[in-house]
């Protein structure tokens, strides 16, 4: 993943919590494609948590779009988020071996969130239990009156269907949350 441009602690925050009274418009979702052609969408929807691989691109009211990755800026993996759409960040989008664009914008899990206003945005940042000297963004936690959502960087251990984990998190893979108990398990809180 290539970012834009180098991102602080401080900048980070103030464009996360930027998206506050935004709406998010669209939802789509960046993940690997397999099989023997390498044009099939890998799976991503675990029931209550999804895992798009590569990132999460948001449209916002107003025609603002913010691309979700995984990177390194700030030392192991964490996600970023970027004022930028998902073409910054990725290539070979459509292609064999690169990554399928998903809309999800109608999923049901995204309901509570798409089309209300973002009431509170901030990062979650994680440290030395996951093995970075230095502070993390390891998920940003979007609510709306209506839902909430993390968008994190981490992995099942398991891939069960509504499975309560164990997840890691701080890995090169992104993972998208709207449980609360289930965030819990992957050590995010609200």
């Amino acid at each position: 993943m290539s970012t834009a441009s180098l991102l602080t602690v401080d900048s980070y925050e103030r464009l996360v919590a930027g998206l506050c009274r935004r709406t998010i418009v669209a939802v789509d979702y960046f993940v690997l494609m397999v099989g023997d052609e390498g044009t099939d969408p890998d799976n991503w929807d675990y029931g209550a948590w999804h895992e798009p691989t590569m990132g999460v691109e948001l449209t916002t009211d107003g025609g603002g779009t913010y691309s979700a990755v995984w990177g390194s800026t700030f030392d192991h993996y964490g996600v970023e988020l970027y004022p930028a759409p998902m073409r910054d960040f990725l290539s070979r989008i459509g292609e064999p071996g690169g990554s399928a664009r998903v809309a999800v914008t109608e999923h049901p899990l995204w309901a509570g969130i798409v089309s209300a206003p973002i009431e509170a945005c901030r990062v979650q940042w994680c440290g030395e239990e996951h093995g970075a000297s230095t502070p993390v963004p390891a998920a940003i936690h979007v609510r709306t009156t209506a839902g909430q959502v993390w968008i994190a960087v981490g992995r099942s251990a398991t891939y069960e269907p509504d499975g309560p984990g164990p997840f890691s998190l701080c890995t090169d893979d992104v993972l998208v949350i709207f449980d609360t108990d289930v965030a819990e398990r992957a050590g995010l809180r609200a």
